[in-house]
């Protein structure tokens, strides 16, 4: 087993390619779901799956990462290391369970350094009924002339009128207002999409395809952004469900936080991603949790979001400028340390060991 740090990579293309190798090394075929584009040097872009264990198990636990594009250069270590662990399999197997892998959910975003996909969506706003009428984001409406102004990075009037609405209306309710998604402004942030995106589609089929045998369900999808620099968060990823929200608290602890009752740093969110389980397996008893491991203060996280929309708006941006916006969401989403890696991985494998002991009491 190769070390924590040599998990993880600098590029999408580096990050697939360790996969790749992880799978190998471990005597597992990886299925490939091909993106329709290619990836900032040129790669191939795909949605790759791996599936340890029997496909007619009854109990399957999901390790996704980039849902958020960006944020895989941390959800694909975690990925790369347990495939690579010995322990970690050899534990799962004594459990009678499956564990599926799913590398990059937004490869686009991942290689391009961008949150969202290449249709600028975030996948977690994008899971909503398209036949239906789309939940309405006042708030955000008012601030969205803030959040991309004409230059950047923002002028003085701007910062100040920024700044006063946070004053005014405090941090949380700035940041509830740009993050829980809206579906006005196609390139504003958080936008939520007016359609399913390449990446809704294609989870679904990997759903479909390996989520059909299993009457007990399991998910632990590795996000970053949010909290303490290193911390991981154990946000309750179901519907609201009180039985589901105990199941949670008894496998992951009563330390578990939750979007429906306001104890998770992340504020009320809509069109979440993992609400597709209960469509695509219905016949499994379904249990998930994201994984939010801190990086930067939010301040900072938002700033290095507006920066990056910004530039998609701006491709004409000088290069200086262009290369301080992507470095700029590369530190707000990945702490590149050893310390912060180590703290990763031994969260992740914390939080995946209970995972399947809750699967199998």
């Amino acid at each position: 087993m190769s070390s924590i740090q040599d998990s993880f990579s600098t590029r999408y293309a580096e990050a697939r390619q360790k996969f790749f190798a992880a799978a190998q090394g471990a005597g597992l075929s990886v299925d490939s779901n091909l993106h329709p584009l290619k990836g900032r040097d040129g790669e191939v872009l795909a949605m790759d799956v791996v599936l340890d264990g029997p496909p007619d198990a009854r109990s399957l636990l999901v390790i996704s990462s980039a849902c958020h594009g960006v944020e895989g250069y941390c959800g694909s270590g975690v990925q790369v290391h347990a495939l690579q662990n010995t322990a970690w399999r050899d534990a799962v197997k004594a459990q009678n369970v499956a564990v599926l892998y799913i590398h990059a959910l937004n490869p686009h975003g991942f290689s391009h350094v961008r949150r969202v996909t290449h249709e600028n969506v975030d996948i977690n706003r994008n899971f909503q009924d398209f036949s239906q009428a789309l939940p309405d984001n006042p708030a955000y409406r008012e601030i969205q002339p803030l959040l991309l102004p004409e230059i950047w990075p923002p002028d003085p009037a701007n910062a100040a009128a920024t700044q006063q609405y946070i004053a005014e209306r405090g941090m949380k309710a700035f940041q509830a207002a740009i993050t829980k998604g809206q579906h006005e402004f196609p390139e504003g942030l958080f936008f939520g999409g007016k359609a399913p995106t390449w990446s809704n589609l294609t989870l679904r089929k990997v759903l479909q395809k390996y989520g059909q045998n299993c009457q007990q369900l399991a998910w632990i999808d590795l996000h970053t952004g949010l909290g303490p620099s290193g911390l991981g968060e154990r946000i309750f990823a179901c519907a609201d469900d009180a039985a589901a929200f105990q199941r949670a608290k008894a496998w992951w602890g009563n330390g578990i936080t939750s979007i429906y009752d306001g104890s998770s740093t992340s504020a009320f969110l809509t069109g979440l991603m993992w609400m597709a389980a209960y469509q695509e397996c219905p016949q499994a008893e379904y249990t998930g949790i994201a994984m939010e491991y801190g990086t930067q203060p939010q301040e900072k996280v938002m700033h290095a979001l507006r920066g990056d929309h910004w530039l998609h708006l701006h491709p004409e941006a000088p290069a200086a400028l262009h290369r301080q916006i992507k470095q700029d969401l590369m530190n707000a989403f990945y702490v590149d340390t050893d310390e912060w890696r180590s703290q990763i991985v031994e969260q992740a494998m914390d939080a995946m060991q209970q995972a399947i002991q809750g699967l199998n009491p």
